[in-house]
């Protein structure tokens, strides 16, 4: 491999690393106030993050303040929708609405074949331009929503609590439910596939929502997209790694191995140690660390660190939280954990 790729790449390759690489989900946004000055600006979510001057502004944020491993595009887990028929809208304060749900057969019957070329001619923008700007300094990363919660957001409207709307189409409309799902499979995947094109590195998949199936009804309705989507992109960019990060993980660890994903994000619910038990010395893993421990104090953020670095082991481990930077973190207590992730392999080598 080329001496100029960056450190975050090399390890999600499975190369032996000088230290793990770091960085951070939610590293651009709400808990920095150059973005919260810029939201001032423009306070449509939307045109923050399809506008490719706005969200560019947005992605670079993080990197000049701290220097990250990897530097995501900001983006959205449902901006694909709309190019294949499906609209919505994101309220500041509530999240994205649907004014009409998807329900019924004849609506996904009705969706288009997605083309990221023509509905998403911002994403090329952003991602070409990102990685001009930080020149292999930083690892490009790319994201996208996986099936079973894009197919959530656009069944349920809007947030849910208990999902009871998804779960009753799946279990009373089953077939309808798997139809809808591998679509939205097809244009995830397409997507993917456009971002590694345009410029993306690395590629994550959230599957925010999955935490929330019991495991049979994740291996049934979540599992088998994921790869579809995993099988679709490998056969095109087979040395593009990929991630799968879900909330509440716990419970389906071994079943997020099976996605055919190389790294899997591991949530703070789980002892690093025990994930790398479960998930096998094969698999690389990222995380996992609680964001609410960036609000603590200096000595427990570098301690936590060192604890985490020790039992992910010397070999394909990406620090990072184990969800996104919480609102209301102190900049002060981002700034010092990236620098003390950087030495971590001396602190843990001299405690």
């Amino acid at each position: 491999m080329s001496a100029d790729t960056p450190l975050l790449l090399r390890a999600a390759r499975g190369e032996k690393v000088e230290r793990p690489p770091v960085w951070m989900m939610r590293q651009a946004g709400r808990y920095m106030k150059v973005y919260r000055d810029l939201r001032e600006k423009y306070p449509s979510f939307r045109e923050r993050s399809e506008n490719a001057d706005i969200a560019i502004e947005i992605s670079l944020q993080p990197w000049r303040a701290f220097q990250p491993d990897g530097v995501i595009m900001f983006s959205d887990i449902l901006t694909p929708l709309p190019g294949i028929g499906i609209d919505f809208d994101i309220i500041e304060s509530q999240g994205p609405v649907f004014k009409t749900p998807i329900r019924t057969q004849d609506q996904i019957d009705k969706l288009t074949t997605f083309d990221p070329e023509k509905s998403l001619p911002f994403i090329k923008t952003i991602l070409q331009t990102l990685k001009s700007e930080i020149n292999n300094q930083s690892t490009l990363l790319g994201f996208v929503g996986a099936p079973w919660t894009l197919a959530a957001y656009s069944i349920e409207g809007k947030g849910s609590k208990n999902y009871s709307i998804i779960k009753s189409m799946a279990f009373n409309e089953p077939e309808m439910l798997h139809g809808y799902l591998s679509k939205i499979a097809d244009a995830i995947a397409i997507y993917v596939k456009y971002q590694i094109d345009c410029g993306a590195q690395i590629v994550q998949l959230f599957d925010s929502w999955a935490g929330y199936l019991s495991p049979q009804d994740y291996a049934t309705f979540a599992l088998p997209y994921q790869q579809q989507i995993v099988r679709q992109v490998k056969e095109t960019h087979p040395d593009t790694p990929l991630i799968l990060y879900i909330s509440g993980s716990a419970g389906i660890l071994e079943k997020m191995g099976e996605s055919g994903v190389d790294i899997v994000s591991v949530d703070w619910t789980v002892d690093m140690a025990d994930a790398r038990r479960r998930l096998g010395k094969d698999m690389k893993v990222q995380g996992n660390i609680d964001p609410g421990i960036l609000f603590g104090s200096h000595d427990l953020i570098r301690d936590r660190i060192i604890d985490t670095v020790k039992k992910a082991g010397d070999w394909g481990h990406i620090l990072n939280l184990g969800h996104g930077v919480l609102v209301g973190t102190p900049e002060d207590n981002v700034r010092y954990f990236f620098e003390t992730c950087k030495q971590a392999k001396q602190l843990v080598a001299s405690s």
